[in-house]
């Protein structure tokens, strides 16, 4: 229990009808989680707005109510605060509720299109090998201090976070490393929260769906980087044409990384292959696990970060040559025959091109690459014929099949990508609807040596049809394929 007073410290009301001084259990934002003596925040969502569901949540035991605007009949006892913007305030007072536990550890938040997992991840292991007891909010999982917490969203409600991020500092968390994305952003889920420092990968074409202009897009993770303190470190990619873009209005301590242009912290790749990275990173040669040029540039962030955070540099580059990625990136496994498998997350056009760039740049000859594509059902369509065509430019031969078709008819989705194929590609594509199957075309197809590419779900372990979430996990198909062929 937490006195309201003290919940809603930091807030600007537009209007108050009541008194602060009583005790809240919790902080709900959702209806059908209230539960009696609780703060409920009538927030405006993309899908429902939670100023129609005041009356319901008094009902069901709501003591108070933080509202951009009053409801037209309200019964019971109940206080009310108004605010300009509800989504705003729940983020604050879920801070508060949860003692601001973001002020109590070092919290660094990644953003980008391609590479928040991997960075945040290897960020992550390496604190975690360097000795510090930290935490993890990821796309694939969350951690604390080695315990995994399952993972809903890349970036939690408000409440969540902040209840994750307070079991962080109970457990002596020194450091969280977390994804941030533009949906998060936009929609004030971090909201409340001190970063330490913000890290940017790079920034290509996804989610227009959501922001409709990449103009849009590119501005809801700038306002990631205006959001830090003074003391804050931002750190962005020189390389990226949009990377100094991101530091333009931050008051927070600017540096760079990269391997083209001038930075602050450089690498170079002297070797890249499936054994993995021989690096020059930051005049040192290291070899690393991680296989190419896109993982270049994770390494060379996590490793600029390691050093805005005051860590010992030769610790560090032997941390690193150790590690492995994140489950569901450039995740290869390789048959008795010599087939190689690999499974990868890319569901957008740029990173798509970068996972099979890298295949082509390790490969040692004429082995032919075969791609399983999928995109995602009520996401972004317009990126689903550029996907297709990047498949087709880098790839022998492409199957085009379902990836979570949601509540879209799967046929209609691969019709979509269909669209963007060359006709001198045609003869080189197919379209399998099931998943299942056209994994097993693809490994068949495959001569010994040959590369199979799976891209769209990665670390994922389930489909969506129709709206019903069935077992299915790509590297687990892959294998169970390879067996049957050794």
């Amino acid at each position: 229990m937490k006195y309201l007073s003290d919940i809603l410290d930091g807030l600007a009301f537009t209007e108050l009808q009541g008194s602060a001084d009583m005790e809240i259990s919790a902080i709900v934002f959702d209806s059908r989680k209230v539960e009696p003596n609780c703060l409920f925040v009538a927030v405006k969502g993309t899908q429902v707005d939670g100023h129609d569901y005041i009356e319901q949540a008094i009902s069901m035991g709501a003591v108070a109510v933080i509202c951009e605007e009053l409801p037209a009949h309200v019964t019971g006892e109940v206080d009310f605060f108004m605010v300009a913007n509800s989504a705003i305030a729940l983020g604050i007072v879920a801070a508060n509720f949860y003692d601001n536990p973001s002020s109590k550890l070092k919290l660094v938040g990644v953003t980008g299109t391609n590479g928040k997992t991997t960075i945040a991840t290897l960020l992550y292991k390496l604190f975690y090998d360097l000795g510090y007891k930290c935490g993890l909010l990821s796309t694939v999982e969350n951690q604390i201090n080695g315990q995994v917490v399952t993972a809903t969203h890349t970036t939690p409600d408000p409440v969540v976070l902040n209840m994750l991020l307070g079991e962080m500092v109970e457990r002596g968390c020194d450091y969280c490393f977390m994804e941030v994305s533009s949906h998060a952003i936009v929609q004030h889920r971090i909201e409340g929260l001190k970063f330490t420092g913000a890290i940017f990968s790079n920034l290509t074409h996804d989610h227009l769906d959501y922001h409709k202009t990449f103009d849009s897009y590119r501005d809801a993770k700038k306002a990631f980087f205006d959001y830090l303190p003074k003391n804050a470190f931002a750190l962005t990619n020189a390389d990226d044409k949009n990377g100094m873009v991101m530091l333009q209005n931050t008051i927070a301590h600017k540096k760079s990384y990269g391997m083209k242009n001038m930075a602050d912290y450089r690498a170079k790749i002297i070797e890249n292959q499936f054994s993995g990275l021989f690096l020059n990173i930051d005049g040192e040669e290291v070899w690393f696990k991680l296989v190419g040029t896109f993982n270049a540039y994770n390494l060379l962030a996590v490793y600029s970060a390691a050093m805005l955070l005051e860590q010992d540099k030769a610790k560090v580059l032997v941390s690193l040559s150790k590690l492995t990625g994140a489950r569901g990136r450039f995740d290869y496994v390789i048959a008795a025959n010599g087939t190689i498998g690999i499974v990868d997350y890319a569901h957008s056009p740029d990173a798509v091109q970068n996972i099979l760039s890298t295949v082509h740049d390790v490969r040692k000859g004429k082995e032919k690459v075969i791609t399983v594509l999928g995109c995602g059902g009520d996401r972004d369509k317009t990126k689903r014929p550029i996907m297709a065509r990047v498949a087709c430019e880098w790839s022998d031969k492409v199957i085009f099949t379902s990836d979570n078709p949601r509540s879209e008819d799967p046929a209609q989705i691969i019709k979509d990508m269909e669209e963007g194929v060359d006709p001198a590609f045609k003869r080189h594509t197919m379209s399998i609807v099931d998943r299942h199957e056209a994994i097993k075309v693809a490994v068949n197809l495959a001569q010994p040596g040959d590369i199979v590419v799976i891209a769209g779900k990665g670390h994922e372990k389930y489909q969506e049809i129709k709206g019903v979430r069935t077992h299915f996990d790509d590297k687990e198909e892959l294998m169970a394929i390879f067996d049957q062929i050794s």
